[in-house]
């Protein structure tokens, strides 16, 4: 039966049709007992013909059993036998239920409302969900996804929106929530100008209003949904989108599809059904090995040039996923040790499951993907690096970078951090889960804020809630103004979470014997005129509040990591230091360079993000300027450079040095090519330990090695120095850091070293690389005693530095004890120096370089600030993911009498020791000391 007018045509079979005609007068005769059982044999007619014919469904449908269905929906309401069978039919899944779907699809609304009131009248009993459903349907009353109720989530990570799927675990059947979905499909006006896909132009926008960023063809979707094509109706999106069960999840699809759905009071659950379908697929479709079965690796048939993906978040693994589909060889490659980008460490996973990420990756390493983790691009390796190893063109989808703090006084205690750190350490380093080693600050009963109104404040205060904590969220305008998702603001409110709406923090103060946070003051604001973005300005009014609090999380945004500017002379920036793309093109100024997603927009949405990456992708599917020669022989090259990046960081050698510390050979090729002198590395000693920071020691480009030194202190390091040769770390990632600033200076100066007891190894290859350069050195390496010495002897670093370079360097040693060198501290031989007119053997100190413990670094820097003499401190001090993400490693910088927030991994860390505010920097290393005892004893190392 055609469907272009079906309700003419229904209409048109009552009047011509003589077998119906007289079906209906003999049902106006019968009792309804006896109209009932004529109705039942006019659908078994129709079910023996389907099944027994199924090419003739239509023309079935049409002679026999509409003749009975037709009758009943002339009548003013359907009746209960009727809708009882009907709905059963239904629930069949077969071809004849398909058959009855695509009938309902196809009535005017009028005949669907009558349909939806039968189940209601007839069917609540059942499902609870019909209950009153009629009342206001199609218009503002819906079946709506399952939520599980507040006070059984809020003590979870389990998702909080199961979805549709969710009502399986009421008892439902999954044909029951297909029909529940097809019923939410019902509601579609079908509308022709398609705004829930191409958005709305507003005069004088550049972007239109609302639509789809990833051009999903919604309308075509709910048109194959309602004709109960589910298998189709994914094949569709998943053809535009390999992420509709991430981006279904995290969409904020109030202000994009729905946002403009003309079913304007309750619009159509467009991301439910998003996300439902690639669910439902893992339910009833084959598995995606058995999809993607027998797809050749574009590697393999190497007939495109290959292309490198800088990023796994959104933006990357879309485009890594189309561009895999068009048969392009494509490698990923992310800084972190897990992929998904802010998916993973960003988003909680009552939100977002990692298990949807992991798909999606599924599907790209079937299309032959590749990826390669602990990869910081920008320090591993260059753009024109991967240009080099054959990858033809770049995509960056680096994200955000630094989060943002508000530089007011006490921001610097402890118990102040950044909703960045705080959820990656949740999220991403599991701190959440006793068999992780990544601390957690204390939240369990403790007073917690969260500053900020969007959806990162939201995931930070529902997952510090779930910690345990009473959170209450900071806002400096009203409920009305925050960004938030409607969706994430109710739930909050729902699992407890407390609002101070009209505060903003103006002083945090602190217990100046523990240096945590105490309490926070809060300016009383009120709202004033409008700003730039059309909200209305917060004012102070100048009455301000004193509140305790135990644990103040920032969730303000965040600026643009400068890693790749830096890295990229060439690459233009704004004036926020996002990377500028052209208008209406993800090109940047780097020829066959794109970009998108956070990094090119600053924050903004997971499907913006994927928007960017699938335009990218489109605009990198091109012509190839290449031979098929050519294209074989980069492929070649960048499957080498691909394979070199996957190498296992194997320990080769392991050499104990002296009192608990020991020297690993780790192979790390692609760390060994980019190393300088005075960066570290990011180290993952096994998959559930915690990530740290280790200055590198030495490299073997050549070989492809790196040196490191650990001391074991915490649980990580002393587990870490249990490793054996042939053990692999989990990751490491590097080099990371500036390297140190090298000068040239004059035969009568001398650059002098202080290093302190494991600070000898990071010294080592920037003294090493004065040398090279020519210049003087004097190194003053202090220990505990001679039980602690290493590098010292003829035969080992120091002495082999000695005997090639000759005067040019110049070795003091110190003991505390005084059985070796000079008794007293590096501080002794130091201030001799200082007070010999700032000259060493008659040479002047042209810089101090500290490096070890943080308190011997102040105290130098206390003896050389009084001199003039430049002093510079070497900071590895807390980190996460030590890129910048986190910012744990704050450095409070006075300049000019002001604090200035400085990051240990990205502006260091190396920095100007008499800028440093020491009074404030040096409790940060005791931030987690009670979490790292209490894990030394957990593990029977204290």
């Amino acid at each position: 039966m055609s469907t272009a007018n079906p309700q003419e045509q229904l209409l048109r079979y009552a009047q011509t049709t003589q077998a119906l005609e007289q079906t209906r007068n003999q049902l106006e005769e019968l009792e309804s007992s006896e109209a009932v059982e004529l109705f039942q044999k006019q659908l078994e007619l129709l079910k023996k013909r389907l099944l027994g014919d199924p090419k003739s469904l239509r023309g079935t449908f049409v002679s026999d059993g509409v003749q009975a269905i037709a009758w009943e929906f002339q009548q003013e309401e359907l009746s209960p036998a009727f809708t009882r069978t009907f709905w059963n039919l239904l629930l069949r899944n077969d071809e004849m239920s398909v058959l009855l779907q695509r009938f309902i699809w196809s009535m005017p609304m009028r005949f669907k409302r009558k349909f939806v009131k039968a189940l209601d009248d007839h069917l609540s009993d059942k499902y609870p969900m019909f209950k009153g459903l009629s009342a206001k349907w199609p218009f503002d009353a819906y079946i709506p996804p399952y939520i599980r109720p507040p006070e059984e989530r809020s003590h979870d990570f389990e998702l909080v929106n199961t979805g549709y799927l969710g009502y399986m675990a009421l008892g439902y059947t999954e044909r029951e929530v297909e029909m529940f979905v097809w019923l939410e499909v019902l509601r579609d006006k079908q509308c022709t100008d398609k705004p829930c896909e191409i958005g709305v132009i507003i005069h004088g926008k550049k972007e239109p209003k609302g639509g789809c960023p990833v051009k999903i063809h919604i309308p075509e979707m709910l048109e194959l949904l309602g004709n109960g094509k589910f298998r189709q109706a994914m094949e569709l999106i998943e053809s535009c989108n390999p992420l509709p069960n991430v981006t279904g999840r995290v969409c904020p699809q109030e202000l994009q599809c729905q946002g403009v759905c003309k079913q304007t009071r309750r619009p159509i659950e467009i991301g439910q059904l998003e996300w439902f379908l690639p669910e439902r697929e893992k339910l009833v479709g084959p598995k995606p090995a058995e999809r993607f079965a027998g797809v050749t690796s574009p590697w393999a048939r190497a007939e495109k040039p290959p292309i490198a993906v800088v990023g796994s978040g959104p933006s990357g693994l879309i485009n890594a996923y189309l561009l895999a589909v068009e048969g392009f060889p494509v490698t990923v490659f992310e800084a972190f040790h897990e992929l998904g980008g802010v998916l993973r460490y960003g988003i909680p996973e009552f939100r977002l499951p990692n298990t949807l990420i992991d798909d999606v990756v599924e599907k790209i390493n079937l299309l032959g993907g590749r990826f390669v983790k602990n990869f910081v691009v920008g320090k591993t390796a260059t753009l024109d690096d991967l240009k080099d190893a054959g990858f033809w063109k770049i995509f960056v989808g680096t994200g955000a970078g630094l989060p943002t703090f508000m530089n007011v006084p006490g921001e610097h205690y402890l118990g102040v951090m950044s909703a960045n750190e705080f959820l990656t350490r949740v999220n991403l380093m599991r701190a959440l889960d006793e068999k992780y080693e990544t601390p957690l600050p204390e939240t369990k009963g403790k007073e917690v804020f969260v500053i900020g109104g969007g959806n990162t404040a939201m995931d930070a205060a529902r997952t510090a809630r779930r910690l345990g904590a009473n959170v209450t969220i900071v806002y400096r305008r009203t409920k009305s103004e925050m960004p938030a998702r409607v969706e994430e603001l109710h739930h909050a409110l729902e699992e407890g979470i407390n609002l101070a709406v009209l505060r903003a923090p103006i002083e945090f103060i602190g217990d100046e014997k523990t240096h945590f946070v105490s309490h926070a003051v809060l300016a009383v604001n009120e709202l004033g005129p409008p700003d730039k973005s059309g909200r209305r300005a917060p004012v102070a009014t100048g009455e301000t509040e004193r509140v305790p609090v135990d644990l103040v999380i920032m969730a303000l945004g965040n600026t643009a990591n400068p890693i790749m500017k830096d890295a990229e002379p060439d690459l233009k920036t704004s004036k926020w230091g996002t990377i500028e793309v052209g208008e209406g093109t993800q090109r940047t100024s780097i020829k066959d360079v794109y970009s998108g997603g956070d990094a090119a927009r600053g924050g903004s949405t997971a499907i913006r993000a994927a928007g960017d990456g699938q335009a990218a992708a489109r605009e990198i599917v091109g012509e190839i300027p290449f031979t098929p020669a050519e294209i074989k022989e980069r492929v070649a090259k960048a499957a080498r450079y691909t394979e070199l990046g996957q190498v296992k960081q194997t320990i080769v050698e392991k050499i104990p040095l002296a009192g608990g510390i020991v020297e690993f050979k780790v192979r790390a090729p692609m760390v060994a090519q980019s190393a300088q002198a005075g960066q570290f590395v990011r180290v993952l000693g096994w998959d559930d330990g915690e990530l740290i920071p280790l200055t590198l020691a030495d490299w073997d480009a050549e070989a492809g090695t790196i040196d490191l030194v650990i001391q074991g202190m915490g649980t990580s390091t002393l587990m870490m120095n249990k490793m054996t040769i042939g053990d692999a770390f989990a990751g490491i990632a590097g080099p990371l850091g500036r390297a140190s600033e090298l000068h040239h200076y004059g035969p009568d100066q001398t650059v002098v070293f202080t290093a302190g007891g494991v600070g000898l190894p990071p010294v080592y290859p920037i003294a090493r690389a004065h040398l090279e350069m020519g210049n003087h050195v004097t190194l003053i390496a202090g220990f505990r005693s001679k039980e602690f010495l290493f590098w010292t002897g003829d035969d080992e670093r120091m002495g082999k530095l000695k005997a090639k370079y000759g005067d040019q360097l110049d070795l003091i040693y110190a003991t505390n004890d005084g059985t070796y060198g000079i008794k007293g501290f590096v501080t002794t031989p130091l201030e001799e120096m200082l007070k010999n007119d700032k000259t060493s053997k008659g040479r002047k100190i042209a810089e101090v370089i500290t490096i070890g413990p943080p308190i011997m670094m102040r105290v130098v820097s206390d003896l050389t600030k009084p001199y003039g003499v430049k002093t510079v401190a070497s900071l590895n001090s807390i980190m996460v993911d030590a890129t910048g993400m986190c910012g744990a490693c704050m450095v409070p910088i006075t300049v000019d009498g002001k604090m200035v927030r400085k990051h240990a991994c990205i502006d260091g860390p190396e920095l100007d020791a008499h800028l440093i505010d020491w009074d404030k920097f040096l409790p940060r290393f005791n931030t987690f000391k009670a979490q790292e005892q209490a894990s030394k004893v957990a593990h029977g190392l204290a």
